[in-house]
């Protein structure tokens, strides 16, 4: 059996934008464009009904803007809800960081070339972890302190063992699960695993989401100007 593909919803209110982005993900192997959304409220609807793997969201949309659907998605999916990866122009954005904090599986600038774009998807599909590279955490240190309009609920770190908080707080650091491993001297799989027990206990879905919550519990502390 060949490897199952990855259905893929596009949303994005310009239309060029959002053809040319269908376009190449239907001529990219293992990928399928399943749907398109011109706005927020029509992401919530086809999301809904098509079960996609994955949401490729813009972020800003008159309306309902990406980061409303974000929410609105994952709430309604619970456990088999898409992954998201926003589109976003700039890398240092609020409403990224929004997202991130809801629970988006990451972001991408809008000029990211076709490869890294099609990589990014199958790797967001898959749950992998590569899709949190330093850019996410330059954009949590941005916005770890602003004020932050009703907040969501922050999980209760007395949950975690000692060595799933040392995993969180090095997960916070923008590290792999490599050089988690090499810190810890445990395998990778000691780490994956520790991983995916606390990511179950702070019921958090994406790696992302990880990365936000150690700066908001004070686990990492953003880095200063000038420091």
């Amino acid at each position: 059996m060949g490897t199952p593909m990855v259905s893929v919803l596009v949303v994005d209110d310009q239309v060029l934008i959002r053809a040319g982005l269908a376009a190449l993900i239907r001529a990219a192997p293992g990928l399928d464009v399943v749907g398109e959304a011109a706005t927020g409220q029509e992401a919530v609807e086809l999301a809904a009904a098509l079960r996609p793997d994955v949401v490729l969201m813009d972020i800003r949309m008159p309306g309902m803007n990406g980061l409303a659907a974000t929410e609105r998605i994952l709430a309604a999916g619970g456990e088999r809800a898409p992954k998201i990866l926003i589109l976003t122009v700039f890398d240092i954005d609020e409403y990224v960081y929004t997202a991130l904090r809801l629970g988006a599986g990451g972001f991408l600038l809008k000029d990211t070339p076709p490869e890294r774009l099609i990589a990014a998807i199958h790797t967001v599909a898959a749950g992998d972890v590569l899709l949190v590279p330093n850019a996410v955490k330059r954009l949590v240190e941005a916005f770890a302190d602003a004020p932050k309009v009703a907040p969501p609920e922050v999980p209760d770190l007395a949950l975690l063992t000692k060595r799933e908080t040392e995993v969180l707080q090095a997960v916070g650091r923008a590290m792999s699960n490599r050089e988690i491993a090499d810190r810890l001297l445990v395998s990778e799989a000691t780490v994956k695993t520790h991983l995916n027990r606390l990511m179950a206990k702070l019921n958090l879905s994406s790696r992302a989401q990880a990365v936000v919550l150690a700066y908001e519990c004070g686990l990492v502390k953003p880095r200063r100007a000038g420091a």
